[in-house]
């Protein structure tokens, strides 16, 4: 079995344990989803989901944020961690939108990592999930970990990851890969103690990095 045909069958095999994949973060519009990601760095979804109900209540629009002193955002973000830079690039990212796409978040790749603290990882999730639009595979640590370990790259750079996995899985199914990996990730094949004994890919995984 080649590079590409373990891809593959990693793909079908998880989209059968994961029929309907969807973010574990609390979200109903682009923004909303753009503002929870952002959280996410370095911090639980479960953290995530009761910080973001607390933002959007206070700030309800984009506008809302733009017009946010920092320091208020950092108050109700802090628990997230790194709030600082969090609460700075989230009323970069929300002046941004309203200046230069019209109070809308933008659809494309290009547009979406100009603003404020959204890099391709970000902007892929906010494409798949929110537009249905996939430019671009989102490299968290579960899918870097669990990309390597499955011998779909050697690389340890994110974006490098993600030009090595684009070729391998099919482009409508970019989105869902990530969900696929982050979930397998957290639930049979964590960092320290992978549970192999009962993992539905142990036949066709080389255990890269796995003692």
């Amino acid at each position: 079995m080649n590079k590409k045909e373990r891809a593959l069958e990693i793909l079908n095999r998880l989209a059968k344990r994961y029929p309907s994949p969807e973010p574990a973060l609390d979200w109903t519009d682009p923004w909303e989803l753009l503002v929870a990601t952002a959280l996410s760095a370095q911090c639980t979804d479960e953290r995530v989901n009761m910080v973001t109900p607390v933002f959007f209540q206070r700030w309800p629009t984009i506008a809302d944020a733009a017009g946010a002193e920092v320091s208020e955002i950092e108050d109700v973000v802090r628990s997230t961690g790194f709030f600082r830079n969090k609460a700075k690039n989230i009323k970069a990212a929300a002046t941004r939108i309203m200046e230069v796409y019209g109070g809308e978040v933008p659809r494309t790749m290009a547009e979406l990592v100009t603003l404020g603290g959204v890099a391709r990882k970000t902007a892929s999730i906010v494409l798949s999930n929110a537009f249905g639009v996939n430019e671009g595979i989102a490299v968290d640590t579960h899918v870097k970990r669990l990309a390597f370990r499955l011998g779909l790259t050697t690389k340890t750079d994110p974006v490098q990851i993600e030009k090595d996995l684009m070729p391998l899985i099919p482009r409508e199914s970019w989105g869902d890969i990530n969900h696929y990996l982050v979930f397998y990730g957290r639930e049979v094949c964590p960092a320290r103690k992978p549970r192999c004994g009962e993992c539905a890919l142990a036949d066709i995984c080389p255990k890269k990095g796995v003692n």
